[in-house]
């Protein structure tokens, strides 16, 4: 079945818009190092949750997105401003210890599901046209999955150029998202 070039082209931009929201993300997380084993795990549950969130959204309907949209905002803004706060306290004492342990399921879980709440209004938008939802959750789980290792591994890279503090300066990144998330659009 083939697709307009037009409408294959707006696909590709909503996944790319969803991505750089997972890119952001993680290059704040990036910056306090992890292992490429945790930065797989992390970008593949991203990926997993930008093809879920849409298909839910789908499935809940319109009506959910008004009462739910804005709260599933706020829940992830509050949960940024938590783990960025948390992270630069944690290089101010000494300690380097994440609120939420990516190198754990429950940690990456937790993330991932934080990173991909905008996919959930984006696919009840969806319901009300006619796309090819395969192509479409493919694409946006694509995306994510692939802005979420390159924002892990630039993440990292800065992170070792900078030194202790890379901590620090991913919270202040996860804090300015958490802010934004926060400010009603």
């Amino acid at each position: 079945m083939a697709v307009p070039f037009g409408q294959l082209m707006t696909i590709m931009i909503m996944a790319l818009a969803l991505g750089c929201d997972a890119f952001s993300l993680c290059l704040g997380i990036g910056m306090k190092g992890m292992r490429a084993l945790d930065m797989m795990r992390i970008s593949i549950s991203i990926a997993l949750f930008h093809i879920a969130m849409p298909l839910l959204g789908l499935l809940t309907g319109a009506y959910m997105s008004v009462v739910l949209g804005q709260v599933t905002s706020y829940a992830a803004g509050a949960l940024l401003l938590l783990l960025g706060t948390h992270m630069i306290y944690s290089t101010l004492q000494g300690d380097s210890t994440g609120l939420f342990q990516t190198s754990t399921w429950w940690g990456t879980l937790v993330f991932a599901l934080s990173v991909s709440v905008d996919s959930f209004s984006v696919g009840v938008s969806l319901g009300m046209f006619h796309w090819n939802l395969l192509l479409t959750v493919v694409l946006f789980g694509l995306f994510g999955g692939m802005m979420a290792i390159l924002g892990l591994k630039l993440g990292h890279l800065v992170g070792q150029r900078i030194g202790e503090y890379g901590e620090a300066i991913g919270g202040v990144v996860l804090l300015i998202f958490g802010i934004l998330f926060l400010i009603p659009s």
